[in-house]
């Protein structure tokens, strides 16, 4: 039986997260041998290679990616100062705290498709992404009440708020100004306009990494971010925000430090203990809300 377009966004935003997920695991090998800013650049143009062979092999014409290009340049500078602002904080806090800040994104893409797409998101839906912000917030903190309760809001964690909205705009713009074309013309679109924001902010550390002496496996993540993390993960929002509030797009978030556990449980062997799988529980909650909940 085929799957009601719904359904169709949903099960494209629970693959994005578990992709997702991968890369936090991913990116730590390859966080001390290349800069932030190289490896995004090298990552989006890549991912337009992809996108744009791709297209060629689907017989789905780019014309239109240059029709307007403004619309895509928009979405993917947003998503380039997602990245760049993520980077620059982990220089001055922690992971976790970014991780915290980025919980409130689903709220925000609420308020975006709100304003921009006139998306309502109902009281049903509210409570689930409230319900899905806590238990995110609890894996983060891995149910540790003494880690939540030092949490402080400083420079770093402002400076990902700018970035986390930035973010929270994309699907709801996607809605607005992409609706006209496919998704994989929008991702294409996107990926290039991110390109260009990485590859200006991003120069200097560009043309100073000595690409040669790489170890094949950061080539191998780099790739894998490129195609999957970037060019996957790109589709699969296009996708999905052609089919489903803002708000539900960007509730999948939610899920990514759940999928995390699971990895370090089926990689290494990792227990998480009972009161962080409380977290988890509440996340899946959120989304069987979310699936109950009104029609896009």
């Amino acid at each position: 039986m085929a799957l009601s377009p719904s359904r169709q966004g949903h099960l494209a935003m629970l693959s994005f997260s578990a992709l997702v997920s991968l890369s936090f695991s991913f990116g730590h090998i390859v966080a001390k041998e290349i800069t932030p800013t190289a490896l995004n650049t090298v990552r989006f143009a890549l991912a337009a290679l992809v996108l744009f062979g791709l297209a060629r092999v689907l017989r789905i014409p780019i014309a239109p990616v240059f029709t307007g290009f403004w619309r895509f340049g928009l979405m993917g500078g947003l998503m380039a100062v997602y990245f760049i602002t993520m980077f620059e904080a982990l220089r001055v806090t922690t992971a976790v705290s970014t991780a915290a800040v980025f919980t409130l994104t689903p709220l925000m893409a609420a308020g975006c498709g709100l304003l921009i797409a006139g998306q309502r998101s109902g009281r049903w839906t509210l409570i689930a992404l409230t319900i899905g912000a806590v238990g995110a917030v609890w894996v983060i903190f891995r149910a540790d009440i003494g880690a939540l309760m030092r949490f402080e809001l400083g420079r770093g964690e402002a400076l990902f708020a700018i970035g986390a909205l930035a973010h929270a705009l994309v699907p709801a713009l996607a809605r607005k100004l992409a609706s006209d074309v496919k998704p994989l013309q929008t991702s294409l679109g996107t990926v290039l306009g991110a390109l260009i924001v990485t590859g200006l902010y991003g120069f200097s550390d560009l043309i100073h990494t000595d690409f040669a002496s790489l170890r094949p496996a950061v080539w191998m993540v780099i790739a894998y971010l490129a195609i999957v993390t970037t060019a996957g993960t790109f589709f699969l929002v296009q996708y999905a925000a052609q089919r489903l509030p803002a708000s539900k797009v960007m509730a999948y978030t939610y899920l990514v430090p759940s999928w995390v556990v699971l990895w370090d449980f089926l990689f290494y062997g990792t227990t998480p203990p009972a009161l962080l799988l409380a977290g988890v529980a509440a996340t899946l909650l959120a989304l069987a809300m979310l699936l109950r909940g009104e029609a896009p």
